[in-house]
């Protein structure tokens, strides 16, 4: 099985609007934490999700969460080289 790549060890935090997203699932896309279609050829999809009302949100960009689009400090127990 594959490893995601990990964009940032750091959350991305921002407020979103109502609507549809998708979340990059393997840490290739260029428009992080978004998907842009940089998974095609590799065993990963992005996770759709639906804000219904304007919120602030914290997106996972290690892509080691448990609670996929959203961090969930999986981040803290990576190692890094």
């Amino acid at each position: 099985m594959e490893s995601p790549k990990v964009a940032d060890l750091n959350p991305w935090v921002s407020t979103l609007e109502p609507g549809s997203y998708y979340w990059c699932s393997c840490g290739l896309s260029t428009g992080q934490p978004f998907c842009d279609g940089s998974h095609q050829g590799t065993q990963f999809t992005p996770v759709s999700f639906e804000v219904s009302d304007s919120k602030k949100v914290a997106l996972c960009q290690c892509k080691a969460t448990q609670n996929p689009p959203f961090c969930d400090g999986s981040h803290n127990n990576l190692e890094t080289s």
